[in-house]
């Protein structure tokens, strides 16, 4: 058999050594193949890390790369970003946001990032933010799997006109139904507002990603509703809580009844770990709460968690490169998933964990899946989180979009022989 690409002598993330031969834009073989196989192209992994794709579930690429206009977030705070992100999006042109977006979409592509779930503010009556994705998704369809979310962030009903413009939004071709319950002007109208956005996705058949208590309040308890919501609709797995923030404040006995709800429901969790430990704990002085869901408590009782990267160089974020395991990694640490085990689940959550969220099907490296994955300078997926090595090969629907040099030093150092000194060993 004959095959459009070959990556031969890669290391699985399971740790298993095999060839992966790619056919029409599919996987075609994960085994030993000849070494004389007929190919297009053959790539010499010598031992690299063969990964998925990286699948970011969470991120704004409205705001992405703005950071500074109209000027910085001098608090640090989620509410100064958010004003500042109003001032900025009242001025801002569908043009603008496309080609901000786009410059990320190739910073993605070059991380190994193949998917992405992106919020689209529809705040604005122009929605000029949707029209500037609606293109930028349309122009990256070839290699990127971008979803939308139809996001309010001034409130479903605080904001004037926003439920409207939210379903001119569903109605241009937005793929998702989005909320911000916490940010309603009350809890009721918060727990009001998440009965209709469930209303609306299960109408219409669409998921729902809800921004839900993102705050270190932990009276907010908005993802209760959420929950409650997805079992009265049967969203399943279609419904999500981004976020979640208010959990790490949380009574220990409330949230002991609160996550068999959510298990029982089907949804999905998103932490966004370098942003919310970044915003959260504003008002603390010491001890100061660093604001991340519990994420294994929730994969204790099989809710499925991903990591979102949430934001790059913006209102909310001043650093980011697109690096989804630098998310990763940041997650661990925080959420002290230190076992071994906890460390190759941390890498997963990045890669399959995370296209599940976000209802993609065909992610893996088995036949008959999209020939979509990443060779990576490293031995084994806890190095990847370790290192955050080179991309090597990133690989889309079986074209190599990008390629980039092994990490290495050639060092010469007094009284020793020459030599080049790579970071991971094989």
């Amino acid at each position: 058999m004959s095959f459009d690409l070959v990556v031969k002598g890669g290391v699985l993330p399971d740790g298993r050594r095999a060839d992966i031969g790619v056919k029409a834009g599919r996987i075609a073989a994960v085994e030993p193949l000849p070494e004389a196989v007929e190919a297009g192209r053959v790539i010499d992994a010598a031992g690299d890390l063969i990964s998925p794709p990286f699948v970011d579930p969470h991120f704004h690429m409205d705001a992405t790369l703005s950071y500074g206009t109209p000027r910085v977030n001098a608090s640090g705070t989620l509410l100064e970003a958010i004003d500042l992100w109003g001032e900025l999006r009242a001025v801002a042109t569908a043009e603008e946001m496309a080609a901000r977006a786009l410059e990320y979409c190739d910073w993605a592509a070059a991380m190994g990032v193949l998917a992405i779930r992106t919020h689209v503010d529809v705040t604005d009556p122009r929605l000029a933010g949707a029209e500037a994705l609606l293109s930028v998704r349309e122009a990256t369809k070839d290699w990127l799997d971008l979803q939308l979310v139809a996001f309010p962030q001034d409130g479903l009903y605080r904001a004037h006109g926003a439920r409207e413009n939210l379903l001119r939004a569903l109605d241009m071709g937005v793929d998702v139904v989005g909320g911000i319950p916490h940010f309603e002007r009350t809890m009721q109208e918060g727990a009001e507002s998440l009965a209709d956005l469930c209303r609306i996705a299960a109408e219409r058949g669409l998921p729902v990603d809800i921004h839900c208590d993102e705050t270190d309040d932990p009276m907010s308890r908005h993802v209760e509703t959420l929950a409650r919501e997805a079992l009265r609709h049967g969203l399943g797995a279609r419904a999500t809580g981004s976020h979640l923030t208010s959990m790490h404040s949380m009574d220990n006995y409330y949230v002991s009844k609160l996550l068999p709800l959510i298990a029982e429901s089907g949804m999905n969790a998103i932490a966004n770990p370098l942003i919310n430990i970044t915003l959260q704990g504003r008002h603390d002085t010491f001890p100061k709460r660093r604001g991340m869901t519990r994420v294994k408590e929730m994969q204790a009782l099989g809710i499925p968690v991903g990591w979102g990267q949430d934001c790059v160089r913006d209102p909310w974020y001043p650093l980011g490169a697109a690096d989804m395991l630098d998310v990763a990694s940041m997650g661990l640490h925080v959420a002290q998933m230190t076992h071994p085990a906890e460390m190759a689940r941390a890498f997963t959550m990045a890669t399959e964990t995370n296209a599940a969220i976000i209802g993609i099907d065909d992610w893996g490296l088995r036949p008959g899946a999209r020939a979509s994955f990443v060779v990576l300078d490293a031995g084994n997926p806890v190095e990847a989180l370790r290192l955050k090595p080179a991309r090597l090969f990133v690989v889309s629907n079986g074209a190599v979009i990008a390629e980039s040099p092994r990490g290495a030093a050639r060092l010469s150092l007094p009284g020793r022989p020459e030599r080049v000194s790579r970071r991971f060993s094989d």
